[in-house]
């Protein structure tokens, strides 16, 4: 009797590292809730930052726009990386925070390398509406939005069904 509880025991172990292995390798939704918000805001970063020179009649500078959206979501963007960064750790990363640094890299250079094919003008005309949009939006909205998946910004695993 004790030998069959032993077994049972641990190929209950073994089924639970199996699944803990699995779900590293996939994301849940708030997990890719998280990525796609983190996106998102590198997006606004570098649009900020390539046309804080754009002129608007009502003087808007874009990356203030972008700072001033950055500064009243902090405590939701610092969430949206907690949750990344757990993810991370529970994926066995050994430097979770530095998984994250790159991950939001990786993000910001996908737009960047859009923005060195175009003409600055021609970006800028393209992608400023963005941090105009986003920083006219409240938070349920903006959580809508990070939440919402598209075949041409995937995120980068699959999420766990």
């Amino acid at each position: 009797m004790m030998k069959k509880l032993m077994i049972f025991l641990t190929v209950l172990f073994v089924a639970a590292q199996a699944s803990q292995a699995m779900a590293a390798q996939c994301y849940s939704r708030s997990e890719a809730e998280a990525e796609q918000a983190i996106r998102i805001h590198s997006e606004l970063m570098v649009i900020g930052l390539n046309c804080m020179n754009m002129r608007f009649r009502d003087g808007t500078n874009l990356y203030r726009t972008y700072h001033n959206f950055t500064r009243a979501n902090s405590d939701m963007f610092q969430g949206y990386e907690q949750t990344l960064v757990d993810y991370f750790r529970k994926a066995g990363h050994d430097q979770p925070e530095r998984s994250l640094d790159t991950l939001r890299t990786v993000l910001a250079n996908n737009i960047s390398n859009s923005a060195a094919r175009m003409k600055p003008d021609q970006f800028c005309n393209r992608y400023a509406g963005r941090v105009l949009q986003a920083s006219g939006m409240d938070r349920s909205t903006l959580r809508q939005w990070a939440s919402t998946f598209h075949p041409s910004h995937p995120v980068s695993r699959p999420i766990c069904e």
